[in-house]
């Protein structure tokens, strides 16, 4: 007699979850409890310590801030998006020096501190003052905001620069022939099909790029540029009120997400297409 295996034809079953909390979410809600235990005392705190007094004499001086921090990253942002576009095309291109030359600039700065660069242009241009008043120039570098502007700007197209040509690149080639098939330009090949695919691949590293420089703008509170920081630090000096730093920490939370709620809604918009 041939013996018959009893499993034989049987499916395969997942196994079964183990009974009882894994030891991850019990980590996560140990963490949520903590952090919401911190959330609690913070507000506990700024309601005891609440000084209406305190808070409308200071309270211009924050909004004024506030609107300089937010001058200082758009305009910066903005220019420094222009800047990109070649940058970018020098870091794609074929021609050795202008590949090395963009690398270059990338390289130094993305490899070097933002403080470190609004240092060097906030001191150092100031030790060429008479060359740079010779061509009309020290009017502008005089003032601690536009030195701040200079240094921001060639920061951030450094980084947009590498965030467009990633994007680029990440469009399949595929796309690129069938555009020339079709008897295209380049141009408005990458102007018409290439940059649509290639922004919904860079919004978020657009998004968290413009988060950065909201939050790294505080270090031109130290070259005497009163924005939300500065203003802060002048107003713990008058009042030696740890308070105002909290105030300033909120004030820099409701921006950051602002800003990630309006890249949540735009990429939405952009991707709807996609989800249908």
């Amino acid at each position: 007699m041939s013996s018959i295996d009893p499993t034989a034809g049987e499916v395969m079953r997942p196994p079964l979850p183990e009974r009882g909390w894994p030891r991850q979410r019990i980590i996560g809600y140990i963490l949520v409890a903590l952090w919401t235990l911190a959330l609690l005392g913070l507000v506990a705190y700024l309601v005891s310590a609440w000084k209406p007094d305190m808070f409308w004499r200071y309270a211009p001086g924050y909004v004024s801030g506030v609107w300089i921090t937010i001058k200082l990253v758009a305009i910066s942002v903005v220019i420094g998006a222009l800047l990109s576009v070649p940058v970018a095309y020098g870091r794609m291109s074929h021609n050795p020096v202008i590949s090395a030359l963009a690398y270059a600039y990338v390289y130094f700065f993305r490899g070097t501190p933002l403080l470190a660069q609004a240092f060097l242009v906030y001191y150092g241009f100031g030790s060429f003052r008479p060359q740079l008043d010779a061509i009309g120039l020290w009017s502008f570098f005089r003032d601690a905001f536009n030195c701040a502007l200079f240094a921001f700007s060639l920061n951030t197209a450094a980084y947009q620069a590498e965030i467009l040509r990633g994007a680029i690149e990440s469009v399949p080639k595929g796309q690129w022939e069938g555009a020339a098939s079709l008897g295209l330009q380049r141009l408005v090949t990458l102007r018409k099909v290439i940059l649509p695919q290639a922004l919904i691949v860079a919004l978020r590293p657009y998004g968290n790029e413009l988060i950065l420089m909201v939050k790294g703008s505080a270090i031109v509170a130290i070259i005497t540029v009163y924005d939300l920081m500065g203003i802060t630090r002048l107003t713990y000096s008058r009042t030696f009120d740890f308070q105002s730093y909290l105030w300033a920490a909120i004030i820099y939370l409701l921006i950051v997400e602002t800003l990630r709620h309006g890249i949540d809604w735009i990429e939405r918009r952009i991707t709807r297409h996609l989800k249908r």
